[in-house]
């Protein structure tokens, strides 16, 4: 039997279609139709969700440990979760040359949003102080749980919307430190005229004792230590202090009172925040929560680890303060809350609220939190 030969398919039965042949097909013509749709509708939703680009202010010198890195994140993770559709530029103060100018920034919108901490407006509003921070009050734990299921968010929103504002706790220092003396403290009467960088709350209860608080930006914080403008200063912990130098010109370093776990927080002026679409606000939101979070263990990282080369390497003289020092803050502490209550009817709205919830934590931490301490 004759074997049949092979034959190479010819090349004109194999063509693939032109295009506009296939389009002429009713399968063709059905699938260039849903391209034409799909283009069409792409381009409708590429034109309904424009770029926001916004700008942050910040009140930390660029590269302040942990703080900066939490404004940072912030609006890394906005810019992440929002598929690039909000970028978000993050500007120091070697920029807009206002440290503690966020406030009237985010309120007026010169910029949309803002990183800082509440308690330096205490002049713009007293119930803004409360948020950050109060002496011998919430720890961070204490803090979280009262912003987020304790009414303290809700409060926030409160105090400042009436300021053209919306605010969102977005970083946490941990348990800060006391601050840096040139000379020991052994008494109340060494305190006695010491100028003290010092702010918030806590600047007004070591005024009562017979100290001076003074107002000084971050950035310039070595200078005047180091220029005797003040003779002791208050910043944050081991890891922020230590790059601030102030070992240098400080020796002793007190344990902390004033500071148990300082909230920043995120401003947004409300009226651009309100126009945003639902998701965006709900990533500003999450993103603001996600810094607040990383940034205390971070803090708590970060310090642990300049504490102990702190510790080698500079011969640090820690001290707390004595007892009749603490007594005499704790009794200055609760006369001027009382007074901040009968002065502003939101500030005393603030104050019971962290109070009572502070009532019950402290007997739940104390056979928590401190007996496990204790125990190890």
């Amino acid at each position: 039997m004759k074997k049949k030969s092979f034959e190479s398919p010819s090349p004109k039965k194999h063509l693939a279609p032109s295009p506009g042949r296939l389009i002429r097909t009713p399968t063709g013509q059905t699938l260039f139709a849903l391209f034409v749709l799909f283009t069409l509708l792409f381009a409708s939703q590429s034109h309904a969700e424009p770029l926001y680009q916004w700008r942050l202010a910040m009140s930390w010198p660029e590269g302040t440990p942990m703080l900066h890195n939490a404004a940072k994140r912030f609006a890394e993770n906005v810019v992440k979760m929002s598929g690039g559709r909000m970028q978000i530029i993050v500007d120091a103060p070697g920029r807009h040359k206002a440290p503690l100018g966020i406030f009237d920034f985010v309120r007026t919108g010169v910029y949309e949003m803002g990183h800082t901490a509440s308690y330096y407006y205490k002049g713009k509003d007293p119930a803004t102080t409360f948020f950050t921070t109060t002496p011998f009050g919430l720890t961070p734990t204490e803090m979280n749980a009262w912003y987020y299921y304790g009414g303290g968010l809700e409060l926030l929103h409160k105090v400042y919307a009436r300021h053209n504002i919306v605010a969102f706790p977005a970083g946490n220092t941990h348990i800060q430190m006391g601050g840096w003396f040139r000379n020991e403290i052994n008494s109340l009467d060494d305190l006695k005229g010491l100028k003290m960088r010092i702010p918030g709350h806590a600047g007004e209860v070591v005024e009562r004792v017979g100290m001076k608080p003074v107002s000084v930006p971050p950035g310039e914080l070595y200078t005047a230590l180091e220029r005797r403008t003040i003779d002791a200063v208050e910043w944050v912990g081991p890891a922020n202090d230590e790059k601030m130098g102030f070992q240098k010109i400080a020796p002793y370093y007190y344990t902390g009172w004033h500071e148990p776990g300082a909230e920043l927080h995120l401003f947004i002026n409300k009226k651009k925040f309100d126009a945003l679409p639902d998701d965006l606000r709900t990533i500003i939101a999450l993103s603001a929560k996600e810094a607040s979070f990383d940034m205390l263990s971070e803090s708590f990282y970060r310090n642990t680890l300049a504490w102990e080369n702190m510790r080698k390497e500079h011969g640090i003289n820690i001290r707390t303060f004595p007892d009749d020092v603490l007594d005499a803050f704790k009794q200055s502490n609760e006369e001027l809350l009382l007074q901040a209550a009968d002065r502003s009817t939101l500030a005393q709205e603030v104050i019971q609220s962290q109070q009572a919830f502070l009532t019950k934590a402290r007997k739940w931490s104390k056979i928590t939190e401190h007996n496990y301490l204790e125990l190890r």
